[in-house]
């Protein structure tokens, strides 16, 4: 009876082993499933085509130029900061078709300053076909549902008003990029399937406190056009928004500094932390336009990491006075 017994007992330590062990394998492989899947694009794994990377978008030839205008009139700032340039006739031509890459990041109302403002997608949208484009696509991947966004945020329906079209971000839009020179940003999805039809890319960003990188302007915009686990970048972040300006190359940057986000951004979500400082930036030069943005948070420019580092990676200058801005006092 002992032998009966003391048999069982091992059988069952022995079952319960092999139980507990096939359990963890399963709640490892669900855990590995749950670290690799994002709706929002794929991981480094995929098996999509490789050897892609995005155009320079930039006027061949063309000095780096800048204008900076003070209003509260957001439509009528930017055609006065296009005016300032020579107007937007010379970055935009006849049958060009163009990129806008706005921030809709969250499902938040346009007051809140979280995303770029539908006022302004819609002006430039129709400054742009008053040039002679072809086409005015406006894309970005959000962090929350894409749908949603954009229509929370007054971005599509500004954009569709003004004869342009919005492209939302679906799984095969994505492909692998690897940036020269990148730590980071190798074989890393990329929303890449709007870019093949334009020969234009706008990015079009407010200003915004961030509390990783101190700020989210420009440079930062940029970061809405990776897939994948995205957010890990987080623990890199002056390294990601660097290599976000060595992959984009635009014809032209739109720093919206009507309103700025001074404290809780990047989402932000109170009018408390809000500023009107009436502000409009466009700028061939990124690293520029986002050293003069800054200052409207009340920073300098050495206070952000990633400016400094842009500029030594060659995507552009820190020092915008040397682009002698075209500075128009309030409107």
């Amino acid at each position: 009876m002992e032998d009966s017994n003391r048999k069982y007992n091992e059988n069952r330590r022995d079952f319960l082993t092999r139980a507990a062990r096939a359990g963890l394998s399963m709640a490892a492989a669900c855990s590995l499933g749950y670290w690799f899947f994002d709706p929002k694009g794929p991981g480094r794994s995929s098996s999509i085509k490789t050897g892609v990377s995005l155009a320079d978008f930039s006027i061949p030839g063309q000095k780096p130029k800048m204008s900076i205008v003070h209003g509260e009139d957001r439509t009528e700032t930017i055609r006065r900061a296009m005016q300032a340039l020579g107007g937007i006739e010379g970055f935009i031509h006849k049958g060009d078709r163009v990129l806008l890459k706005v921030n809709a990041a969250f499902a938040s109302p346009p007051a809140l300053s979280a995303t770029t403002h539908p006022q302004l997608v819609s002006e430039v949208t129709r400054l742009c076909f008053k040039a002679g484009a072809a086409k005015v696509i406006v894309t970005d991947n959000p962090i929350n549902d894409p749908a949603s966004c954009f229509q929370l945020t007054g971005i599509a329906r500004a954009a569709r008003a003004a004869g342009g079209t919005v492209v939302l971000p679906a799984e095969h839009f994505f492909r692998p990029i690897t940036i020269s020179g990148a730590r980071l940003i190798r074989e890393w999805p990329v929303l890449f399937e709007p870019f093949k039809e334009v020969n234009r890319l706008i990015g079009i960003a407010p200003v915004k406190d961030h509390h990783r990188s101190g700020a989210s302007m420009t440079m930062k915009n940029w970061y809405g056009l990776l897939g994948g686990r995205r957010n890990i970048f987080h623990q890199d972040i002056n390294t990601i928004i660097t290599e976000l300006a060595m992959m984009v190359k635009p014809t032209l940057v739109i720093l919206d500094g009507t309103t700025s986000m001074m404290s809780n951004g990047p989402t932000g979500g109170s009018l408390s932390d809000l500023k009107t400082t009436k502000t409009m930036i466009v700028s061939t030069d990124q690293v520029a336009a986002d050293a003069f943005g800054a200052s409207l948070l009340d920073k300098d420019a050495g206070s952000l990491p990633y400016i400094a580092a842009a500029e030594a990676k060659g995507a552009g200058t820190a020092d915008y006075r040397s682009l002698n801005p075209v500075i128009i006092s309030e409107l």
